[in-house]
């Protein structure tokens, strides 16, 4: 009897046992989204709000109508763990506060994705100025781009979450009225599809994408150990005010050449003149695909996670940022700042500065034209 009750665990610690191991595994894949009360307010008379998409994998989303941006997104690790992605903020206030380094975190951007060389361009034969908030030259569509704005829900379904923007004729210096609409999908393949429509009434230049800034490990550490590929065997060398050359040349026997798998920071400390100007990785690639149809543009390994993404895109080009300007002066969804090279990002795209260069893809969008465009990150697990 009492060889018995040695082996015989009290009720009480069994079912400890018991919930704790149900606790762990709740844990493990819970998914723990903003509230959507933080986002609640009015600005500049229209409403904004905090939307969740999701699909039938558990994969979820969450999205603010001010600039557009991708808040959260949750997708499963090598362990089952959902793990954040993206690197952003907890409150439409934290958004409007972190003005310079996480002004993009997530954004749509517009009307000119990048930069344009000392905010100047010529249209038609007419000469257009832009604001330089990025000196000497003009960055993302100016200091009320398309990432400060409220944009009009359209629709929402439990996947998908169609947004619209007006941005009116010489806004931050763009010539046309020209009609956006943007709609994110949650695929149940595990994709986030970002799909763009614009329209103008007046000759335009356009340049669209999302600045989301990825951490395939957590909201935290470094990136310098993600594994890249880019299939993109050119790019377009800078001036040290990041303005491209004008020439496109080849990656192969360079620091830029990840042509094949290669971990980020293997080689971010080489000496080499782009590195110096982006201060670290800050460049547009030239896609290798010919045709103007979906193809694979990157794959990013998380080292920690396993989550493997792939970026699809139907663009020339895309930049590739290794977060080489963040100073961790801004605290982000997990309350920790985000530091020097903490996230990177994969904004698909025409080139910067392509209006000033004719060699390079047109950004040129006429009345009666429609541009459209799809970008997509899709998330695995690394075998």
């Amino acid at each position: 009897m009492n060889t018995l009750k040695k082996f015989i665990l009290p009720a009480a610690v069994l079912f400890c046992l018991t919930s704790c191991q149900q606790s762990t595994k709740k844990a493990m894949n819970e998914t723990t989204l903003p509230n959507p009360n933080n986002f609640k307010e009015t600005v500049n008379g229209k409403p904004v709000q905090l939307f969740t998409l999701s699909n039938k994998n558990g994969l979820k989303a969450a999205i603010t109508n001010f600039g557009g941006k991708l808040v959260s997104l949750f997708v499963p690790d090598s362990s089952g763990k959902m793990v954040d992605v993206v690197l952003g903020y907890n409150s439409l206030k934290d958004y409007q506060q972190y003005t310079k380094n996480g002004a993009y975190f997530g954004s749509l951007i517009g009307r000119y994705g990048n930069r344009i060389a000392k905010g100047k361009f010529k249209l038609d034969g007419k000469s257009y100025s832009l604001a330089i908030n990025n000196a000497p030259n003009a960055l993302h569509g100016g200091p009320k781009g398309f990432s400060t704005v409220v944009w009009d829900v359209v629709k929402t379904t439990p996947n998908s979450l169609e947004l619209h923007y007006l941005a009116k004729d010489m806004e931050e210096g763009y010539p046309g009225n020209l009609n956006v609409n943007v709609t994110y999908t949650l695929t149940d393949d595990n994709a986030l599809e970002i799909t763009y429509k614009a329209t103008t009434d007046k000759a335009t230049i356009l340049n669209l994408t999302n600045h989301s800034y990825f951490n395939l490990n957590s909201d935290g550490g470094t990136v310098n150990n993600h594994i890249l590929q880019l299939n993109a065997s050119n790019y377009t060398p800078v001036d040290s005010t990041l303005i491209p050359t004008g020439k496109i040349e080849p990656v192969a026997g360079t620091p830029l050449d990840f042509t094949k798998p290669t971990t980020i920071g293997s080689r971010i400390e080489v000496k080499n003149q782009q590195l110096e100007y982006g201060k670290g990785y800050d460049h547009n690639f030239v896609l290798d695909a010919k045709d103007k149809g979906q193809h694979l543009a990157a794959t990013v390994v998380g080292d920690k996670s396993g989550i493997e993404m792939q970026v699809y895109t139907d663009q020339p080009g895309i930049q590739f940022y290794g977060g080489n300007f963040m100073e961790g002066g801004d605290k982000g969804k997990s309350g920790s700042p985000y530091e020097k090279r903490t996230a990177i990002c994969l904004e698909t795209q025409h080139f910067p500065d392509s209006p000033n260069q004719p060699q390079f893809p047109t950004t040129t969008l006429k009345p009666g034209e429609t541009f459209n465009s799809v970008t997509s990150y899709k998330f695995s697990v690394k075998k």
